[in-house]
């Protein structure tokens, strides 16, 4: 018995130390558990609370619902009206184009009414004044005014790939 613990000693005693933080690390997590199955926690609650929790959930449910409802109705609507306008505008092209008119020329003329009558209460933008972009000498073939940009041929070299 003294051979084996001069021999191995030190890692016996390793080993009882890493066991009893093992076992102390496993008692504080089966302290911390809440005791027998996770249902017992709700069975003890009053069933009332149950009752008017169950109760509020089912108004939220039925109070969303009723919004999306709601806004499907608005969806519908407006896609019942914008149809109604797709329909109304090639009732308008075919009438045009019975009378032998250009129907897109119409529609440009209804649009052009609608405008006008938009733009009489706005008053017209003036568009500012832009100098181009480069001057007046400036050709791209001839290589002058062009800046100081220009091209050169590469070097020529060993390294030049090929």
């Amino acid at each position: 018995v003294g051979s084996v613990l001069s021999s191995y000693g030190w890692y016996i005693l390793l080993a009882a130390v890493a066991l009893y933080v093992l076992v102390q690390k496993v008692s504080r997590s089966l302290a911390a558990r809440p005791s027998g199955r996770p249902g017992a926690a709700e069975a003890a609650e009053e069933p009332d609370v149950v009752v008017r929790r169950q109760e509020a959930l089912a108004a939220a449910r039925l109070r969303m619902q009723e919004e999306l409802n709601a806004q499907a109705e608005r969806y519908k609507e407006k896609q019942r009206q914008i149809e109604e306008e797709k329909r109304r505008q090639k009732i308008a092209m075919w009438e045009s184009m019975q009378e032998g008119k250009s129907y897109k020329g119409n529609l440009k003329l209804n649009q052009q009414e609608v405008e006008s009558g938009a733009s009489a209460s706005a008053v017209p933008k003036s568009k500012p004044n832009k100098k181009p972009l480069r001057g007046g000498g400036y050709n791209p073939l001839s290589g002058e005014g062009g800046g100081t940009c220009s091209w050169r041929p590469g070097r020529r070299g060993p390294s030049a790939g090929g």
